[in-house]
Formats: structure tokens, sequence, C-alpha cells
């Protein structure tokens, strides 16, 4: 018994400091009752008195007076237990009714000395006791020799499967506590992650919201961009074409196509803050929008421009046809603004797992470097619009283009049926 850990184990402890007091007084009573039945003299008599006295008071100062302080065995206390059994064999001999008192050995002989003195104590207790039960020590004849010999097997054997017990349940305490403390350490550590997971998952949603607030900005930033700049850009031409032409009639015109791209202007503002998809699409599916998108550019800018369709029109995912139609929206708008094309083709191309878009221009190209990162600011954030787009969907975009050759824009967009 050396946890202190637990309850039962504290009251036994606690009481093996009453026990052998109670024990000792037992055997003296015993002994003093039956003392004249053995005739041993005066000397017997003054050394079982000197014995009872120091066996006491060694338990008095060795360990009733530290039980609370002492886990587990110590070189005091396997003294005094030493001794202990000594002197319980010597007052046996004296008066076998003392192996009353001796019979503590085979209960708390594990709670004061280390292991490998066990069994020899346990052993020396168990003589003892033989040698009381089988008439004394030393055996007065064969009977009484062949008693002992057979008490002695009976007690040793009784002693050590005991002991072997006490050692197993040791062994069983001893892994339930380490088991204990394994899973304190354990819980520790999962109350240390839960926190660092409570941390890490508000981290997370901060950036979520901050990661969230970023890509509005560049849906409303590409929004505006694509829809609303454009037509503000063909306001702006309308306008400035009705200043310089002296027609009334093609100023009536230009004015009514100026007021016209304010209104749609003003329509894709408010789609663009509510989130929905082009106007176009609302009536008409992609080939439909995509080529009244090219004859409206074609009004508008007098270039010539012409959609093909090639393959088996299918219908298509509702955010594949607003890329689709952003992004040729988008590439017209660049012809417009910087390529002074004379000519236009766009090519829509349904494959068997992909769309594909084209739109090429006969204008003055531009550099590599453009793409890159210099150039106009207009065209370089439209072509990472386009990109961004095409990205959000599974698409890519591709643009060639050389100064004096053309451009060229080419998306590829998953093409599942919608």
């Amino acid at each position: 018994m050396t946890d202190l850990g637990t309850p039962i184990e504290v009251r036994w402890r606690a009481q093996m400091r009453r026990v052998p007091y109670a024990v000792l007084g037992l055997s003296c009573v015993l002994a003093g009752l039956t003392m004249s039945l053995f005739d041993r003299g005066p000397a017997a008599l003054a050394t079982t008195g000197v014995l009872v006295v120091a066996v006491a008071g060694a338990h008095a100062w060795m360990v009733d007076r530290r039980w609370d302080r002492r886990a587990r065995p110590d070189r005091g206390s396997e003294l005094y237990l030493l001794a202990r059994t000594g002197a319980a064999a010597v007052l046996t001999w004296i008066n076998p009714f003392f192996a009353v008192f001796a019979s503590l050995g085979y209960f708390d002989t594990v709670e004061h000395v280390r292991r490998r003195l066990v069994t020899p104590v346990v052993l020396l207790t168990a003589l003892t006791l033989a040698g009381a039960q089988s008439g004394g020590l030393p055996p007065a004849n064969g009977a009484q020799a062949t008693a002992f010999v057979g008490l002695f097997a009976l007690n040793a054997g009784a002693a050590l499967f005991f002991v072997r017990m006490e050692r197993h349940e040791q062994a069983v305490a001893a892994s339930r506590v380490a088991t204990i403390e394994e899973l304190e350490r354990t819980n520790a550590r999962l109350a240390e992650a839960l926190a660092e997971n409570a941390a890490l998952h508000a981290a997370l949603l901060q950036r979520a919201r901050a990661a969230g607030r970023h890509e509005e900005r560049e849906r409303l930033a590409l929004e505006i961009h694509d829809t609303i700049a454009q037509s503000l850009v063909g306001v702006v031409t309308q306008l400035q074409a009705a200043t310089d032409d002296p027609d009334p009639a093609a100023v009536g015109q230009r004015v009514t196509a100026a007021t016209e791209l304010a209104r749609t202007a003003l329509i894709d503002a408010r789609r663009s803050v509510e989130g929905l998809m082009p106007s176009q699409l609302d009536d008409a599916d992609a080939p439909a929008a995509l080529d009244q998108l090219v004859r409206d550019w074609t009004a508008r800018t007098g270039a010539r421009a012409e959609l093909v369709v090639t393959g088996t029109a299918r219908p298509l995912p509702d955010d594949v046809e607003a890329v689709l139609l952003r992004v040729a929206g988008e590439s017209l708008a660049n012809v417009t603004r910087h390529a002074r094309a004379s000519r236009v083709g766009v090519t829509l191309s349904f494959l068997c797992d992909e769309v594909l878009l084209d739109v090429r221009d006969d204008g003055v190209g531009f550099s590599a470097a453009v793409d890159d990162g210099t150039g106009p600011t207009a065209l370089r954030f439209g072509l990472r619009g386009m990109r961004q787009r095409a990205e959000w969907v599974g698409g890519e975009v591709v643009v060639e283009s050389e100064p004096g050759s053309g451009t060229a824009v080419s998306l590829r967009l998953p093409g599942t049926r919608g």
C-alpha cells in the first residue's frame, strides 16, 4: 500500500497506525495469562518487557509520527520492520501467544520495506507462526518437528500467495494511476487544442469576412467596369458625335442612343448592387444575348462585326453564360477604346465538355508589356477582370496581341449542361 492517492488506501494506512498497538497489547495480555505454562525464567520476562516497550516506541517514532508524510518505503521504515519482525520472533519463542503480534508481518510488510526484502520478511514471519502453531521452538520431538515443517510450508505458501496478490494489486493500481495521469495529460492537451482551434476559428472567421469584403469589392469593381463604365463611355461617344454632327436628324438619333445607354447603365448599376445576372440574359440564352450584344456594338461604333456559332448550342449554367457575356462585352469595349479596328469577328464554339469564345480584331494591337503591367489602366484592369471572371467558374482567358497585328481574346469555360 504505497500509494496515498485513493481514499481506501488512506483509510488503510490510518488504521495501520493504531492496529499494532492493539495487537501488541492483546498479545501481552494472552502472554501474561499463559506465562506460567512456559518455564522461561526471569530473564525471559525481562526480555519480554524490554522488547514490548522497544517495539511500541519504534512504531510510535518510525510509523505513527510520520505516516502522512511517507508515501513509499524508506530506510527508516525498513529498519523498523526488520527489527520488529526479529523482536516478534524472539517474543514468540518466549511465549507462542505473541504469534498474534507476529502475524502483523503478513499485512504491512509491503508498506514498510522495498520489494526485494518482502519475501524474506514474510518467510521469517511464516517461520515464527509455524513455530508457535506447532507448540513452540525448538521442537521437542520428531512429531513436533514434522508438524513444524508442515505448518511452515502451509504458512509460507499462503503468505507468498498473498504477497503475489498484493504485488499484482499494486501493479494494477500503478497502471491505473499511470492511465489516469495519461488521461489527465491528454485532456490537458485536448483543452489546449480546443482553445487553439477556437482561436484559429476566430482568426479564420475574421479572414473570411475580410476575404468576403474584398471579393465583393472586386465583384462590384468588375461589374462597374464591364457594364456601367462601358455604357457611360458609349454615352460620351454618342454625345460627342452629336456635338460635331450638323445633321439634326443624326443628332436626334445619337441623343436617343445616348439616352438608351444611360438607361442601360442605370439598370446595370442596380443589378450590380443586387448581384443579379446580366439583363441581356433575362429573356435569351447565351448565343442570342451575344448576337444582340454584337449588333448593338456595331450600331454604336459603325465597325463591322459578326457572331459565328459552331457546334450544337445547349443550355449552360447561369454563371458560365454571365462570364461569356461579360468577357465578350469587355473585349468589344477594348476594341472601341484602344484597337481602332475596322472589323471584329466573334466565335462561340460548343464542344463536348467545354465552350470557347474567341474575339478577334484587326486593330493596332498592343505589346505584351501592356498585359504585364504597363499601358492604359483601363486596358490592364479589363484584362485582369476577364481572367478573374473566368477563374471563378473554372475557366481561363488567353490574350494574344502584337503591335500592328490586331488582338485575339480566347475564353475557355466548362460547358456542362445547365
